[in-house]
């Protein structure tokens, strides 16, 4: 099928392992950087002292101040892991939406799912814990994922054309109806408190971030990449369509089924914990690709890789692009992304299926 390329062999792996490699070194580097800049300037030696001290108990104390610590351990440190997370999150999520919908432009925002996401979570904020009997953001959330990404599924299906052009106008069509939606329920909100929260959050946001935010995601994230690998066989069938991936005994339904769960709940946490945050499903899978090739064995983990790399590098540009003020990390992918779009649109340099 043109424009899928599946690497295979010991050369892939080795290829691999090196950009997970150097992927994780530059992750680590700029996440110490992260964690140091801010209104107050903490040195990287600095950081790395703290963290080292946190986790393993080596190292002085008395080389920094109690308010380091405190900006570093209980400030800087747990936004910087929900931005891996949710960066994370999202990437594997454009993966999987590009393989079971076998378009390269699918991406949970163009998608619809994001919004579908936000709009179940921003139900939540407004409408409070009665309307849901007690359900957290994060299952609200992923309600709304799951009801936008088999709403746009089932109507692709239900026309009887599959097709890329018709799937990402189904997709931005019932996000813009999830969206008009969430803005309805924010308009109708009666606490000004929760409708400047909702409005801020909806532009996605990871200022907010706490340690006790962090395991839910956690757990889903690694959930989701095995889930992922484990079928990486069934998607690399699924990438020549149907008929090819029954003949090879794959079961189409059941796997775009298991998919889908997978997309909605990565979708929902991520969005439940930052907002709609744009593009970054679209932009990494294909960095990713570039780097590794189409094989969702070796693909899944170095987009979830790049993906919180990138979405660490994001939320800095965000909080460093004019001080004082903090731009939101939605703006910043969104700035980045409608650009990378409209050049797949117009080049269509890879595609999957139907066009």
């Amino acid at each position: 099928m043109a424009g899928t390329a599946i690497r295979t062999g010991r050369g892939s792996g080795l290829r691999t392992g090196l950009v997970l490699g150097g992927l994780a070194i530059t992750g680590l580097a700029l996440c110490v950087v992260a964690v140091g800049i801010g209104s107050a300037f903490i040195p990287p030696a600095t950081v790395a002292e703290i963290l080292t001290y946190r986790v393993t108990g080596l190292g002085d104390p008395a080389h920094w101040t109690l308010t380091q610590d405190d900006i570093v351990w209980n400030l800087r440190l747990p936004r910087v892991l929900l931005a891996i997370l949710v960066g994370a999150a999202l990437s594997v999520v454009g993966v999987v939406a590009q393989a079971v919908m076998r378009n390269s432009l699918a991406d949970p925002y163009v998608l619809g799912i994001s919004s579908g996401a936000a709009l179940g979570a921003v139900a939540w904020l407004v409408l409070g814990a009665a309307a849901f009997g007690g359900a957290t953001v994060g299952f609200a959330a992923f309600t709304g994922a799951m009801v936008a990404l088999l709403a746009v599924a089932g109507f692709v299906r239900f026309t009887g054309s599959f097709s890329s052009s018709r799937l990402v106008l189904a997709g931005i069509v019932i996000g813009a109806g999830f969206t008009g939606l969430t803005n309805f329920l924010i308009f109708q909100a009666r606490d000004n408190a929760t409708t400047n929260s909702a409005l801020f959050w909806l532009l996605g946001s990871l200022s907010g971030a706490r340690w006790d935010q962090l395991p839910l995601p956690a757990v889903v994230l690694v959930a989701g990449v095995l889930g992922v690998m484990l079928l990486s066989h069934q998607l690399n069938a699924l990438l020549f369509g149907d008929a090819t991936a029954a003949a090879l005994g794959v079961d189409p339904n059941r796997v775009r089924l298991l998919m889908y769960v997978i997309a909605a709940a990565l979708t929902g946490v991520a969005v439940a914990l930052s907002g709609v945050v744009a593009f970054v499903g679209l932009i990494v899978p294909h960095a990713a690709r570039l780097l590794v090739g189409s094989d969702h064995r070796r693909l899944t983990p170095v987009a979830a890789v790049l993906g919180a790399v990138f979405m660490v590098a994001v939320d800095l540009i965000g909080r460093t692009l004019m001080p004082p003020e903090e731009l939101p990390v939605g703006v910043v992918t969104a700035v980045l992304g409608a650009p990378a779009f409209l050049l797949l649109m117009a080049r269509r340099t890879v595609h999957f299926g139907d066009s």
